[in-house]
């Protein structure tokens, strides 16, 4: 994950639209593909984001934190969005017969989860096309200010903010300290047949 880019370096059109291309062939329970990319290109439509997910609590004249400063040279924003009624509308039709399109049936948000896979399918593709990428959040206190801004339809959520550019060169991108926790490994989190058996690594 990049939290600083090269603000003079612009993303080319042909690519972002192969990354979208990439990210729609994402899987989708039933196949709703209940996922929409609100793509701020413009240094106005990302200065709109900006101002819409801040928190309006912070102190005046405080501004920016580094890694907001760092994530606002990113020349490209994606919003991922998931669209819950998509999944209902769907899961209501004949070969699934949930016509009363009550969310309680799901175990976990396929919405969701879905869109989150479609996003990480957009960042891996850009990684491979040479760019730089951050999967990040909005709180959950500014999603209604987002969606609003953007013009967003009721029953969209905001999974993720992917911002994408080039790294920085000039060294302000920094790895980030929670990777000093180290991956736990494979054995501790793989089980074979029964949660606490360990997969044999070998």
């Amino acid at each position: 994950m990049v939290r600083a880019y090269d603000p003079t370096r612009p993303v080319p059109d042909r690519t972002l639209t192969d990354l979208l291309e990439l990210a729609i062939r994402a899987p989708s329970a039933g196949f709703s593909q209940g996922w929409d990319f609100v793509v701020l290109r413009s240094p106005a439509d990302r200065d709109r984001f900006w101002a819409a997910s801040a928190d309006p609590d912070a102190a005046p004249g405080a501004g920016p934190d580094r890694w907001l400063r760092g994530m606002q040279t990113a020349p490209v924003l994606v919003l991922c969005l998931s669209d819950r009624d998509r999944y209902l509308d769907r899961y209501a039709e004949p070969d699934k017969g949930w016509t009363d399109r009550d969310p309680a049936r799901w175990p976990v948000p396929y919405w969701d989860v879905d869109t989150g896979m479609a996003g990480l399918l957009l960042l891996l593709a850009a990684v491979d096309q040479g760019l730089a990428g951050c999967f990040f959040g909005v709180p959950p206190e500014r999603q209604e200010a987002v969606l609003t801004e953007f013009g967003a339809p009721a029953g969209h959520r905001v999974v993720a903010v992917i911002s994408l550019g080039y790294r920085a060169a000039d060294g302000s991108d920094r790895r980030s300290p929670s990777l000093r926790r180290g991956r736990r490994p494979l054995a501790e989190v793989a089980h074979d047949g029964d949660f606490g058996t360990s997969w044999d690594v070998r």
